[in-house]
Parts: C-alpha cells; structure tokens; sequence
C-alpha cells in the first residue's frame, strides 16, 4: 500500500500546523489539547521543519522555562524529512526507522498534502497482516 493510499479519505486541511512565528509555548498549548506528538511548521505555505515533544524536551532541558518564550523556528527541527505520496508504507516506516522520527509530512510539488505517524504506518501494516491471515484462513477452510 501506499501513502497516498493510506490518506485517501483524509482532508489536507485537517492537518494541524504551526507558523514558524509561533511561540514554543502556544506550539506547545496545541499539542497538549490536541493530544499529539508533533506539528509540521509552515512558512510561506511550505513545511519548513517539524515540532515535536523532543524538541520541546530538548529546550527545556538546555534553557529552562524562559526557551517557551522563543519561535518555533528557532527550536523546531529542520530540515523536515518527508515522504512522497507515492512511496511504499514500508518505504516510510524503514525511513523513520533509520532516521529515528516518529512523524513525517507527506509532500508533493512542494506542498504538504498529508502528514503521517509512526502509529499510522504500523496500524496500515497490522490491518493487512490481519487480512491476509483471514484469507488463508478462509481458503485452508474452502480446500
């Protein structure tokens, strides 16, 4: 399968960004009410990095609470690492595998049309194990 595939039924604009302007700490407000683990950071309609709970970690970590102050563009990880919708979902979860992410915008012609989890990849792959299980069980049950 592949990632266009596994976005088909999902609108781009239901994606939830951030501006590169954006404070770490109302970045940060919308992970937390959102119930996610990172935004893609647009800056002139392209993705411009990632921010994600490590990056916010990573701040607080080295500069205390005054870093939540600082633009998502001073502490968001760039460049972004993204996917094409035509690649392979095992494709994608080899590539965040080897470079150790867990979110990945997917893009195309320069413009974001999706963006994907880890947890994303990994339900599309249990999902089609589960259904070739039952098709073998299905015909071992037939023959």
């Amino acid at each position: 399968m592949d990632i266009a595939r596994l976005l088909s039924g999902r609108a781009s604009s239901d994606v939830i960004t951030c501006d590169v302007d954006m404070s770490m700490r109302e970045a940060l407000s919308i992970l937390a009410q959102r119930r996610i683990g990172a935004l893609p950071v647009m800056q002139g309609g392209a993705v411009a990095g990632i921010f994600s709970e490590r990056d916010v970690i990573y701040c607080l970590e080295a500069e205390g609470e005054a870093s939540l102050s600082k633009k998502v563009g001073e502490v968001m990880t760039a460049p972004p690492i993204t996917v094409d919708p035509s690649a392979k979902v095992d494709e994608a979860l080899e590539l965040m595998t080897r470079r150790r992410i867990r979110h990945l915008p997917v893009v195309k012609d320069g413009a974001m049309c999706g963006f994907v989890s880890i947890g994303d990849l990994v339900k599309t792959q249990v999902d089609s194990l589960a259904q070739e299980a039952e098709a073998m069980r299905s015909y071992i049950q037939s023959a």
